[in-house]
């Protein structure tokens, strides 16, 4: 699988996860790639509303998680920015949430490449201008990169 989108701004990012997240069934890890301020949470929002979820969407930067349930499939939001080995990753519960057959979303999924397994879904968003993003959805396991990690 590997789609590209064009995004011209944050409505257009939101659209295009909405439309992404109606095809999510539960199970699905997402890896979010892409540095700060590239979209991941304005992304988030799109995919929450395209799940049926009506809160707020928030980053979970100092929460590490962000739980949104309500909607057709819970949604669990982590940010892995401080998360670097097996012992933080296992503190934070993400193996738990593996088996309620939500979808998961991570920030900064470079740190856990080790624990990502066949079921995740990249989305790699790279700056093409101020308010411009390119948004690749790929089921390929990401190389590190000096040009999608910013």
């Amino acid at each position: 699988m590997l789609k590209k989108y064009c995004s011209n701004s944050y409505i257009e990012t939101e659209n295009i996860a909405e439309k992404f997240s109606r095809k999510l069934v539960g199970g699905e890890v997402i890896a979010f790639v892409g540095g700060l301020g590239m979209g991941k949470t304005c992304f988030m929002r799109g995919l929450a509303r395209g799940l049926d979820y009506s809160g707020d969407v928030t980053s979970p930067t100092f929460a590490l998680i962000n739980e949104y349930r309500g909607g057709r499939l819970p949604i669990f939001h982590f940010d892995m920015y401080r998360v670097t080995t097996f012992d933080d990753l296992y503190s934070t519960g993400y193996f738990d949430y593996l088996d309620e057959n939500g979808v998961i979303a991570c920030e900064w999924s470079e740190n856990i490449d080790f624990a990502l397994g066949d079921n995740t879904i990249y989305i790699i968003i790279e700056r093409t201008g101020e308010n411009s993003r390119n948004i690749i959805i790929t089921d390929e396991r990401q190389e590190k990169n000096e040009d999608t990690f910013g």
